[in-house]
């Protein structure tokens, strides 16, 4: 009988300290987000959607000798005479493929950066062909996809980025 009572004491203290920690977080402010309305920035090493910018690219192909899922291709640019040069003709990410393991970020040698791990973390993709990105001289950050059906190059709908300018590590 008696080590009846002392076990529903020790069930009762134990009750008491789990009460306490929670009535220690009754008083604190929430830090909830409305999440569509507010979006909370990630931490910095956060590996988001991969950018790319085609303006410091050197077309070295360090990246693309790097990433092990072989998600990345480039076309070096030719001039007139029909010869390489050190810039981008297009560069393409899939990623259907790309597992974020940031080791072409860790290749690229250019300050800043040609390609970079945003802090974006909403990505939508309607479709394959939206999986799979391209950049040329004329496109921004995100890049534009090919659309099989219309058989043209097209800037991806429905995306939200976190940031305006993406952050550069």
């Amino acid at each position: 009988m008696i080590s009846y009572f002392k076990e529903v004491g020790t069930a009762f203290w134990n009750t008491c300290k789990g009460l306490k920690v929670t009535l220690g977080y009754l008083f604190k402010p929430a830090i909830t987000v409305s999440y569509p309305t507010e979006k909370l920035v990630p931490f910095e090493k956060f590996r988001g959607a991969l950018l790319f910018d085609t303006n410091t690219c050197i077309a070295c192909n360090l990246c693309v000798k790097a990433c092990p899922s072989d998600c990345i291709a480039l076309k070096n640019a030719k001039n007139e005479q029909g010869k390489t040069i050190a810039k981008v003709d297009w560069y393409t990410i899939d990623f259907g493929k790309c597992n974020f393991c940031r080791l072409c970020e860790e290749a690229c040698p250019t300050k800043p950066k040609s390609v970079w791990h945003s802090l974006d973390y909403e990505l939508m993709f309607q479709n394959r062909d939206e999986m799979v990105r391209s950049w040329r001289k004329e496109d921004d950050y995100v890049g534009v996809y090919f659309d099989r059906g219309e058989q043209k190059f097209k800037p991806p709908t429905g995306q939200v980025p976190i940031q305006d300018v993406p952050a550069r590590r």
